[in-house]
């Protein structure tokens, strides 16, 4: 398989999952201003939304979407316990916190990256702050979003919560967010993630 990402981008999450199920991938980055990847091809003709993530198959097929696509991954290795079965309410819960991060809070750094919306960033900042004020509460006193084990919730939210300070907020106003994020940056495949995007040195 082969991921298309962009450093630091939601194809983080992803990235992040790759790394965690053991399975063979290669990278390639994408440069989203130029459209184009670090190979030199026009990046719509590998998704023609022309965003990242997009996750080419060992068939050749593209798969795009982060929340798709590390549900993808979490059922090729399902004894990695990534994601719940199939019919659980746990899993369930796990693709209600995929659509509310995908849709909602990811949704809401629109206006803090893209220019365009620049006129809307302060009321965007607002939206934030109640959308991480209530993440920060469902944590409660789990290690984990979803409980004790580690799901494709917490890539896609250790993701998204990364960008707090972009959007010149504190992350130390919300402990056990906080805290959270630096537990989920210590686990070897979200360290190992982020050096191969040069996210952090290593």
């Amino acid at each position: 398989m082969k991921l298309y990402y962009t450093p630091g981008a939601c194809s983080l999450s992803p990235h992040i999952v790759l790394e965690e199920s053991g399975l063979p991938f290669e990278l390639e980055k994408v440069d989203l201003q130029l459209k184009e990847t670090a190979s030199g091809h026009d990046f719509y003709l590998v998704n023609t939304k022309g965003s990242v993530p997009a996750l080419e198959l060992d068939e050749g097929q593209i798969l795009t979407e982060g929340a798709v696509i590390v549900q993808y991954l979490a059922d090729r290795v399902p004894e990695k316990g990534l994601i719940p079965v199939h019919g659980t309410m746990a899993r369930y819960r796990v693709m209600e916190w995929l659509n509310y991060i995908a849709t909602e809070l990811q949704k809401s750094f629109t206006p803090i990256f893209s220019p365009a919306y620049a006129a809307c960033r302060e009321e965007a900042k607002k939206t934030l702050l109640r959308q991480f004020d209530y993440v920060d509460r469902q944590l409660g006193k789990n290690p984990y979003m979803t409980g004790e084990q580690f799901t494709v919730v917490d890539a896609y939210l250790f993701t998204i919560a990364s960008w707090i300070e972009a959007a010149d907020l504190e992350i130390g106003q919300w402990k056990t967010l906080s805290a959270y994020r630096e537990r989920v940056a210590q686990r070897p495949a979200v360290l190992r993630a982020m050096k191969a995007e040069g996210l952090i040195q290593g």
